[in-house]
């Protein structure tokens, strides 16, 4: 739960005198494109928009007053504080945006705690002690490290499309598509490479024959494939011959990315429609391919994914200014010799171990 404990041990006691339902509800929240496809029941998932009316109280707490009980009322049946649903959602969205349904339900079932123990440590003085003040100012820097990082998010999204047009133009061959037929010949055959028994100097000795074979083999269905033969019947002898037991791969893929391809085999997707490419040679096998056909995705098309790798192109360069910036030295007797390397530090914000960790108490003093 990223930076979850941390976050609210801050913003928990800040919130708290606008969290009584009867006060005027907060705006409903527009719908997340994230949660849109959240499944009912999948605790994993963010949560569908929910239907209920903004100031609808998804959190009761008996035991909690909003505020001070009546003279001689001492019965905590008397004493309810309300949690709305767009002040629920508002907390949500603050600590994490998109919280799934299973931390939802973690925080909803941890927040009448947290509503009730933080006025009484305020009473009790709690909020002044050395140890508070020490654990909110790292608490403070802390979240300023992230919220920094989330402006340079904002910022990094912002690309206009002249860029996006400008990057599609210079890229275009990056979003190709192609309909291709493959067939793998695996380098070795199993039944050939003795299992036990034998000396590494056998093995190594069958593992080259095979090698061999299997070479021979790779040249003879790539001519066969050059004379028309169907592709899956070429795979399957393959895999028969290399005493592969499982079922032969599927031959034809109709929708392959560039990007999808090895670099080492990136020169199919210059092939003419119905043209074979060489016989290539890898270090996990054998392969050839026929092109089928070949799309350039339009501009229009590709916009929205253009725009992400841009954003995390600029992204990554702001968090290399930030960051890069940073140098330190550990002094490795104190903390041992597997302390993290004196670099600058690179990534954005991230849960430290700390930050699932509940704070330690205070010393205690002693007494005079």
């Amino acid at each position: 739960m990223p930076n979850f404990r941390l976050v609210s041990m801050l913003l928990v006691p800040l919130a708290l005198a606008n969290l009584a339902f009867p006060q005027a509800a907060s705006a409903p929240l527009p719908t997340r494109q994230q949660e849109a496809g959240g499944v009912p029941g999948d605790l994993h998932a963010a949560p569908a928009e929910s239907h209920l009316p903004a100031n609808t109280p998804v959190i009761t707490m008996s035991g909690v007053c909003e505020a001070p009980k009546a003279p001689g009322s001492d019965s905590k049946s008397e004493c309810k504080t309300g949690v709305t649903r767009a002040q629920f959602e508002k907390l949500v969205n603050t600590l994490q945006p998109n919280m799934t349904l299973q931390v939802r339900k973690q925080l909803a079932n941890e927040y009448p705690q947290i509503l009730y123990m933080s006025p009484e440590a305020r009473k009790r003085g709690l909020d002044k002690t050395p140890h508070y003040s020490e654990l909110l100012k790292f608490t403070q820097m802390e979240l300023l490290k992230i919220e920094l990082d989330h402006a340079n998010e904002q910022a990094a999204g912002k690309i206009s499309d002249a860029d996006i047009k400008d990057y599609h133009d210079k890229n275009a061959d990056r979003f190709d598509k192609a309909s291709l037929q493959r067939v793998l010949i695996p380098r070795v055959s199993e039944t050939d490479i003795p299992k036990s028994g034998s000396t590494p100097a056998e093995v190594d000795s069958a593992r080259k024959e095979s090698e061999g074979a299997m070479a021979k083999l790779a040249d003879r269905l790539h001519t066969r494939a050059a004379a028309g033969e169907d592709f899956d019947k070429l795979q399957k002898e393959a895999y028969e011959a290399a005493g592969v037991k499982s079922a032969s791969p599927p031959t034809t893929n109709p929708k392959v990315r560039r990007a999808n391809i090895p670099s080492s085999q990136a020169s199919i997707f210059d092939l003419k429609a119905g043209e074979l490419s060489p016989l290539l040679n890898e270090p996990t096998g054998y392969y050839f391919y026929r092109l089928v056909s070949k799309t350039t995705t339009s501009l229009a098309d590709a916009k929205e994914e253009i725009r992400n790798i841009l954003s995390a192109q600029r992204l990554q360069t702001m968090r290399d200014n930030v960051h890069g910036a940073v140098s330190y030295e550990l002094n490795q007797e104190y903390l041992g010799p597997d302390a993290p390397p004196t670099q600058g530090m690179k990534g954005g914000p991230r849960s430290m171990p700390w930050n699932n960790m509940r704070p330690a108490p205070p010393a205690s003093q002693p007494k005079e």
